[in-house]
């Protein structure tokens, strides 16, 4: 939708979409950026949530579902290149395994909360109720709502450059398999992805006096065991396992 159709909408929508307030939010967000929208529409539609569209009367209103659908392609597509030139020696194992950890939803959604995206949404009455702003899935699609919407605006290279600074914290530490990171958020995408279903976690073992425990951890994908962590909290065990499980199913030939 361009600015054109901005004609078509009713007007107690446009009153909504150009608040002082979220006028002021959009705008820090564009400083934070480094870039200014040249179609403000783009910007005003990478947040407007769907439960959001059906509160409204207007038929011709778009979500942002199509943008983040575009976001999610151009987000591989930059993070790829910036991983190609940071490990010119890498395999293409590996990359794959560094593009997974950038771009999964845990990552989406810590860039999305410091940019503070949250404020900025366009939600309806039972995504606000039930907190919507602050969950975790609607963050991270709307990080990839606003970037197939820079996409648009502003072009791959404009973009691949504010993904660059946006996700150099994730970036540098990649490399190192002692990189702090959540790997059951991880595994619990990557086989909803591959395999459509979720692994499950089962504490097997539980030893030592009751203030230096160790547990253990085994956990199943389709009824399969795959790994096992161990650890001093049930936590830390299954964090282990997961990460076990995940660079085993991703062919990681260093495990």
């Amino acid at each position: 939708m361009h600015l054109q159709h901005l004609c078509h909408i009713d007007t107690h929508v446009i009153r909504a979409m150009y608040s002082k307030e979220t006028k002021t939010k959009l705008d820090e967000l564009s400083l934070k950026l480094g870039y200014t929208f040249r179609q403000y529409e783009l910007l005003l539609q990478a947040f407007r949530h769907s439960s959001y569209v059906n509160e409204q009367t207007d038929p011709k209103l778009e979500d942002n579902e199509r943008l983040e659908f575009l976001g999610d392609a151009v987000l591989d597509l930059a993070v790829s290149h910036l991983l190609m030139d940071l490990f010119g020696d890498a395999r293409e194992g590996d990359l794959s395994k560094y593009r997974a950890m950038v771009v999964d939803e845990s990552g989406l959604y810590r860039v999305a909360k410091r940019l503070k995206l949250g404020e900025c949404l366009f939600l309806g009455k039972g995504e606000e109720q039930s907190l919507g702003r602050k969950k975790p899935s609607i963050l991270a699609n709307t990080m990839e709502a606003l970037l197939g919407a820079l996409y648009l605006d502003a072009g791959f290279e404009r973009t691949m450059e504010i993904i660059r600074v946006l996700f150099y914290p994730f970036l540098e530490k990649l490399g190192s398999r002692e990189t702090p990171y959540d790997f059951k958020s991880l595994l619990q995408e990557y086989t909803q992805k591959s395999f459509k279903a979720l692994p499950k976690y089962k504490l097997s073992d539980e030893s030592g006096p009751a203030h230096d425990k160790t547990f253990r951890v085994e956990l199943s994908l389709n009824e399969k065991l795959l790994a096992a962590g161990e650890g001093k909290s049930k936590k830390e065990a299954e964090q282990k396992a997961a990460k076990e499980a995940y660079y085993c199913l991703i062919g990681d030939p260093d495990l």
